[in-house]
């Protein structure tokens, strides 16, 4: 499975600070777990009452008697301070989409970090700025893997977030959440459906995603068209965040076009995979559409 540690070299303005707003739930830890099925409301009654008479937080009195676990404990807290995420089995949604599943681990920290730069450096510098185009060189190197759970983890922070797959040769995305890939981009550029193409994914709040749809015989002249650029200020009204996944940019031309009506991009490379070259060429392409890249993104895995 795919991993990532950010390496961003980063230029640009300073952050405007923190937009996202505290959503904390009322609810107790017992009340949140007994209503996902962990604890019964018998056992919840002894964990109260072995607390108080042992002068213990609720969760330490339970795990002491065996009664929840650790990740228990976790799924509690999460869900009382509102940071959604999955247990497995527990959804359709891919488990390399990492993010979604093991929000306490040192790889999705590291997704956060990287998340937390790109708000500072492009986000959050001006109220156009809400799109970004996730690139690489070459297949492999972790782009779509990379777009999605960047796309949870600004989810998780309550950022309106938006994933577009834009890679209209080999898309992915509808895979990696489970989604149904019908109606999507391809069919919005076309003219033959709106923004009800996009769909949410219900299992984690303020994320939607917006398929790739049907293969056309012309991606590039869709992606190049008015049509995608207009799309994507009416969806800035929309939304905090949009990521798009591109096509790998040595093999076409779709990355440059799609990182030009963004406006930025991050450029993805694999350890051990990538080709210097191949990098420096996209790069070279990307100046010469006047795209701001944002970082770089080393992918160890």
């Amino acid at each position: 499975m795919n991993s990532t540690t950010p390496a961003v070299a980063v230029t640009g303005n300073s952050a405007r600070g923190e937009r996202a707003a505290s959503h904390q739930s009322h609810d107790s830890i017992g009340a949140i777990l007994i209503r996902n099925g962990r604890l019964s409301v018998a056992d919840a009654d002894k964990v109260m009452r072995a607390s108080i008479e042992r002068n213990l937080r609720f969760g330490d009195a339970a795990v002491e008697m065996g009664l929840l676990t650790a990740a228990d404990i976790e799924l509690a807290l999460s869900r009382q301070y509102d940071y959604p995420y999955l247990l497995a089995g527990q959804s359709a949604i891919s488990d390399e989409v990492v993010a979604a599943y093991e929000p306490f681990t040192a790889r999705v920290e590291s997704l956060r970090a990287l998340r937390n730069q790109l708000l500072w450096r492009w986000f959050e510098t001006g109220d156009e700025r809400r799109a970004l185009a996730i690139t690489s060189a070459e297949s492999g190197d972790g782009r779509s893997f990379l777009a999605a759970n960047l796309a949870v983890v600004f989810s998780q922070q309550h950022q309106r977030t938006l994933l577009i797959d834009a890679d209209l040769r080999a898309p992915r995305q509808h895979a990696l959440f489970g989604l149904e890939n019908r109606a999507g981009l391809s069919a919005v550029l076309a003219g033959r459906s709106g923004h009800e193409a996009i769909q949410r994914v219900p299992a984690l709040v303020d994320l939607s995603v917006l398929t790739a749809g049907a293969l056309p015989p012309n991606p590039s002249e869709l992606l190049g068209s008015p049509a995608f650029g207009r799309l994507l200020r009416e969806l800035g009204a929309d939304y905090d965040v949009i990521l798009i996944d591109t096509p790998a940019g040595a093999e076409y031309a779709d990355a440059q076009v799609i990182a030009s009506r963004a406006g930025a991009a991050v450029m993805v490379a694999h350890k051990n995979h990538s080709h210097y070259k191949k990098m420096r060429d996209l790069l070279d392409l990307l100046t010469d559409a006047r795209v701001y890249l944002v970082g770089t993104v080393l992918n160890e895995y």
